[in-house]
């Protein structure tokens, strides 16, 4: 399908899922706003290579997605320089694992500013305009822990599920809009992060990296095998299509049969 004229902003999107979606959005024809942190040189090289790749314009805000104003600054300088936000895609997230006895106070704030305030505060944001042009379509990356639990977890599974309600009320609230608000709900993701963990469990345990994807995702996963941000982008990609023109308010799974269990 085409995304030609259509403009995403997605959340986090300087590594990993968010720039698997943002990857796959611009390899449709979408504008793009990148977000998200690192060194800044290394993410104007980013944001210059995604341009001529794909041949589309990809701009980028260094908004600090625990701040609401700074969400709202984003969203409006991506509508001023960019001319709209069609495709919102609330990614950004962070993790942290205690029991909750021992969980700390400020993790949890900052854990739920960031993957579930964030996420309100994006939408907010951007319906105004979506409602004005009868056509969007909201996108939040929750998890297989948005609908289901694991121990140590408590402020991400909190925040993930958080995620979940919201979205199916923006779905009821925005039924006949023209704009859609749906869920991704992925299990284990091979980010580059994920692959540096792996190699050091295998060289500190003597083993290989085979050996320690197989032990970290089958505890969870029927389908041993890791989801790519390539895979999120490209389901992205679907639910702005016609065809998911009536899917809203869904959590979709794509989990390796965590979910399913």
């Amino acid at each position: 399908m085409s995304l030609n004229g259509k403009v995403a902003l997605i959340t986090g999107s300087t590594s990993g899922i968010g720039l698997g979606v943002a990857r796959a959005l611009a390899g449709a024809g979408a504008d793009i706003m990148l977000n998200g942190f690192g060194e800044a040189g290394s993410i104007e090289t980013l944001r210059a290579e995604l341009a001529a790749e794909f041949g589309v314009r990809v701009g980028y805000n260094a908004a600090d997605v625990s701040k609401p104003a700074q969400i709202a600054a984003m969203v409006a300088e991506t509508a001023t320089s960019l001319g709209s936000v069609d495709i919102m895609v609330n990614n950004a997230g962070i993790q942290f694992v205690a029991n909750i006895e021992d969980f700390p106070a400020d993790r949890w704030d900052q854990i739920i500013a960031i993957n579930l305030s964030a996420v309100f505060h994006g939408m907010k944001a951007v319906i105004p305009g979506m409602k004005t042009k009868g056509w969007g379509r909201i996108i939040n990356i929750a998890s297989a822990h948005g609908l289901v639990a694991s121990a140590q977890k408590v402020a991400y599974v909190a925040a993930k599920h958080g995620v979940m309600g919201a979205t199916k009320v923006a779905a009821i609230e925005l039924a006949n809009t023209g704009v859609t608000a749906n869920a991704i709900c992925p299990g284990w993701v091979l980010t580059p992060l994920v692959e540096k963990q792996l190699q050091d469990r295998a060289t500190k345990d003597g083993t290989t990296v085979e050996h320690q994807t197989h032990a970290l995702v089958a505890e969870k996963q029927p389908m041993v095998k890791f989801t790519t941000p390539a895979q999120i982008g490209g389901l992205a990609v679907f639910l702005c299509s016609d065809a998911a023109a009536t899917m809203t308010g869904v959590p979709l799974s794509i989990d390796g049969g965590w979910t399913a269990q």
